[in-house]
């Protein structure tokens, strides 16, 4: 039976799908594109033998890696050039950051929209040129608005008129409300320049960036194509350093998130066969983490609905206390009801 699983074990070992037969590998791509991990797995069965029929679709999966990685890195370039009177460090994030900087991670990754990190004290400046330079907000709801700016790590979401394409500003890397709390001015201060004069998170904070998005924030939605990021990145970091494992351990310790980043090190252990970094001290609960993280099925659909539902409510009570949390709810739920 395909499943999650059968996406990271052809990931890890793609000798091992070559054998599939027409129907399992239609089960195997629908899988893999639900996950977000097609265009990984198309660049990885690139110069490998694979039934015709797959072989077409990740061929034109591989043309549209190309289109998605050029159209990311001019957004970025549109963005920098949006910025120039910006004095402050502009820092990318997530896919486009990997592509940017021309790490592994950034292998068939599908990029969507443009993730940056400027200092808090800049918004207002940076807002400013964004709107000047085409950006409009998606939706200009008051209660909305107000929410983002005194509760969220980030600017309401904008778009750009004549593009289409999406830009999220954060200040910092998790929600105001939660629990950790990440050193932003840290983040920014140890930023390491691109080319371009645009900045990417340093080695040990794109991991804690990635720890913090999939377990200290989200409903894990996306699990498997986060932590294969992770996988990525501890793999070529520790390749490039030998003493990266210590300065992860010092940033995560600094950034309050030593234990999301564990655990995101124990789960790509367990699902890619990351090197164990850090001493696997597993964890029950581990095992409730990967059955949310690999509930999809041969036809891409998402399994396990209990299991999705209760991480789905764990999300949001990670983001807020249960009394915010409420009240949140409850101003969105009338908003609807009376549009």
């Amino acid at each position: 039976m395909i499943d999650g699983w059968s996406v990271a074990r052809a990931l890890t070992d793609p000798a091992s799908v070559t054998r599939l037969d027409a129907g399992a590998w239609t089960q195997l791509l629908s899988a893999a594109r639900a996950a977000s991990l097609i265009g990984t797995l198309a660049e990885l069965m690139a110069d490998r033998p694979v039934p015709y029929p797959a072989a077409r679709v990740l061929a034109d999966v591989r043309l549209s890696n190309q289109t998605g990685l050029r159209q990311a890195l001019w957004e970025a370039e549109c963005a920098r050039l949006a910025l120039a009177d910006y004095a402050g460090k502009v820092v990318l994030l997530k896919g486009t950051a990997f592509a940017a900087a021309g790490l592994d991670a950034a292998q068939g990754r599908s990029i969507g929209d443009l993730d940056i990190l400027v200092a808090r004290e800049g918004l207002d400046q940076v807002e400013a040129l964004l709107l000047k330079a085409g950006w409009e907000w998606v939706k200009p709801d008051p209660y909305d608005d107000a929410y983002y700016r005194q509760w969220m790590h980030e600017l309401p979401p904008m778009i750009h008129a004549e593009r289409d394409r999406m830009i999220d500003v954060h200040h910092t890397i998790l929600p105001l409300t939660a629990r950790p709390k990440p050193d932003a001015a840290a983040l920014i201060a140890d930023a390491r320049a691109l080319p371009s004069g645009l900045h990417v998170l340093s080695p040990a904070d794109m991991i804690c960036h990635a720890a913090a998005h999939l377990i200290a924030d989200g409903d894990l939605s996306g699990g498997m194509r986060n932590l294969w990021d992770i996988d990525r990145l501890v793999r070529q970091f520790v390749a490039e350093d030998a003493g990266f494992p210590d300065r992860l351990a010092e940033r995560a310790a600094l950034h309050g998130l030593g234990e999301p980043v564990e655990r995101a090190l124990r789960l790509c252990y367990r699902l890619f066969g990351t090197p164990a970094i850090w001493p696997i001290r597993p964890a029950v609960s581990d095992a409730l983490y990967l059955r949310r993280i690999t509930a999809i099925d041969g036809w891409g659909r998402k399994t396990r609905k209990l299991t999705r539902q209760g991480f789905y409510i764990r999300s949001h009570l990670l983001r807020m206390p249960p009394a915010m949390l409420a009240r949140h709810l409850w101003t969105k739920w009338r908003k609807g009801h009376r549009g």
